[in-house]
């Protein structure tokens, strides 16, 4: 990665720097887990150089580093964020986005069949941050995401690691099979379609090792899965000398009627014929029930039983540039033939619904940038222990799809929670999350008693394990609902509960020190932003929140970055194992 000699690493660059200026903050002897509110700024120099210009309009520079089974890419952006204070809100909130630059798709670099090749990595970093004109001290904020088998890869975790490690602000995620099929899906556009079009949509989202399919209805992800197809299973060299054989490759190629390994020739129409199997076989994924046995074990999920009423599909990832007829290319690999096989079946209707035009194909999980937003929690927070739980660093957000009824669930809730880990590759108890949580309703005894119930319920690992709870709530219910936790059923974790917050599934939150006298704590907002995703509309004026606080104040504070890293098994989801040949 980029280097500077010798020269100190410069202090993380966030959004706090852009807010009243420097050296405005102090913390209280032993406990930095507190700070005093300030209202002291300068007017100087005309609105755009006063203190509340600077607060209100915060311009931020970005990198999406998305690192595939098949290709690596980088897009640099710049966002610019502005304040809602007409709205006397302390939410921030995208105004535009400009792509600053997107560097070629290099082929991901492997040594051998269990690692990445570091250094080539390295290098294709190097190189696009040059292009760009960028060194890392200049980036704000970011993404590091690994995906497909690209994430089996023994190192994998590691160099993502150190990729947000030196980067400063990023936020760093290993794209399970769940993960990466929301991520397709948002960032194709079949969710903004799906939302504008009022029509139910299948994205079918074929990588380098694996294909990602979501349905998609108003916008919302309703069911995903993974099948082990992808364009990049197998590679061979300008004579025709395979290179690179991944398992499924060698499954795939004995399926078509060939014992084929590593260093093997594979003639071009030996290529097509198990392209043509493929391709067949991903029609057979999607359309039928019960699945065909050879079909059946490439499933990396569990299949989606029944895809309802379908209007149209869309299709995204590197191969769906042959689907479409946007590249001609022949990198060596099935990517090509796989793509015309598809195409093919198409245009004879062995899909029975219509083919949308494309959105985002090979750059569909490619996030540009990490959106940026702040909000101020409510005075009515519960924190069991602020020096043990503050400062907290890129907590990932998971928004179980719970509706609060007249009377609460408590089973229902804790279903929804344990389904929610699971559907992001998440091991419930493994690391430290955030729960969000919409509250509607009267705020009576019984009703949060049993939220409380349901949460307990839901988090048996976590509670058993120690680990802290952090749970965040749109509804100012945060005292009554950590006490119950704490003292009537006696949870001994450590528990913060903050309120008059909204956050959203693929949010990432910085929680900073409390603030005096105010007693409210600042939870800064990373958001994974996708130019067509209609949970968080560009237009601020589409954002209407309003928790009663006039201001934010925010001075830096330094703390560890917390990676989350989950081993993602290729085991299949339908009661036994498999293994490809």
């Amino acid at each position: 990665m980029a280097e500077n000699g010798n020269a100190p690493k410069k202090p993380g660059h966030s959004l706090a720097d852009h807010q009243y200026g420097a050296d405005t903050g102090h913390s209280h002897d032993g406990d930095d887990a507190f700070d005093h509110d300030h209202d002291d700024f300068g007017l100087e120099g005309g609105p755009e150089g006063s203190g509340l210009w600077l607060q209100d309009h915060v311009s931020l520079t970005s990198v999406g580093v998305d690192i595939g089974s098949a290709g690596t890419q980088l897009i640099f952006s710049r966002i610019h964020l502005r304040r809602l204070g007409e709205d006397l809100s302390s939410r921030y909130c995208v105004v535009s986005r400009e792509t600053l630059f997107q560097s070629p798709v290099a082929l991901t670099p492997y040594l051998d069949e269990e690692r990445i090749d570091e250094g080539k990595l390295a290098d294709i970093i190097d190189e696009a941050y040059a292009q760009a004109g960028l060194h890392p001290d200049q980036i704000d904020s970011g993404v590091v995401i690994l995906t497909g088998e690209a994430l089996r890869r023994r190192n994998a975790q590691a160099i993502s690691e150190l990729l947000a490690e030196n980067g400063g602000e990023f936020v760093c995620t290993a794209a399970g099979h769940h993960l990466e099929a929301m991520l397709a899906a948002y960032g194709s556009g079949a969710a903004r379609v799906s939302h504008d079009e009022g029509k139910r949509i299948l994205n079918v989202d074929i990588g380098g090792g694996t294909t990602k399919i979501a349905v998609v209805a108003g916008g919302r992800i309703e069911s995903m899965a993974a099948v082990h197809i992808g364009g990049r299973l197998q590679v061979v060299d300008d004579g025709e000398r395979i290179v690179r054989l991944d398992p499924a490759g060698r499954y795939h190629a004995a399926q078509a009627g060939f014992s084929w390994k590593t260093g093997d020739c594979a003639a071009r129409a030996d290529m097509e014929r198990v392209a043509e199997w493929m391709a067949d076989a991903l029609i057979a994924a999607i359309r039928i029930r019960p699945l065909p046995h050879a079909v059946e074990h490439l499933y990396l999920t569990d299949p989606i039983a029944d895809l309802g009423r379908i209007d149209g599909v869309m299709f995204s990832g590197g191969v769906a540039e042959y689907v479409y007829a946007r590249e001609s290319r022949d990198f060596g690999d099935m990517g090509k033939l796989l793509g015309a096989a598809i195409a093919r079946r198409l245009g004879e209707g062995a899909l029975p619904w219509p083919l949308l035009p494309p959105g985002e194909c090979i750059r569909a999980t490619a996030v540009g940038a990490s959106e940026y937003s702040v909000q101020l929690s409510g005075n009515t927070i519960y924190i069991s222990s602020p020096g043990d739980l503050l400062p907290r660093k890129n907590l990932q957000v998971l928004q179980p799809p719970h509706v609060c009824g007249e009377t609460v669930d408590p089973e229902a809730l804790a279903r929804a929670i344990r389904g929610h880990f699971s559907a992001f590759d998440l091991e419930e108890g493994a690391s430290e999350v955030a729960l969000a949580f919409r509250w509607t309703g009267a705020p009576s005894y019984p009703r949060i008693a049993a939220f409380a119930r349901g949460i307990a319920a839901g988090l048996p690992k976590t509670i058993a394990g120690g680990k802290p709870l952090y749970l965040v709530l749109d509804g100012d219910i945060a005292q009554t609902l950590g006490a119950i936790l704490r003292e009537e059923l006696k949870i001994a974790n450590e528990i913060l509960v903050i309120d008059g917050i909204t956050l959203w599934d693929l949010d990432y939150i910085d929680l900073g020190r409390i603030r005096l006298p105010s007693y409210t704590v600042p939870v800064t907002i990373k958001s994974l932003l996708f130019n067509e995703d209609p949970r968080h509309p560009n237009d601020p004026g589409a954002y209407q929140p309003y928790h009663g606080h006039e201001h934010l104040h925010h001075h830096p504070h330094g703390h560890d970055h917390h990676h989350h890293g989950h081993d993602h098994p290729h085991d299949h989801g339908h009661g036994h194992r498999h293994k490809h040949k």
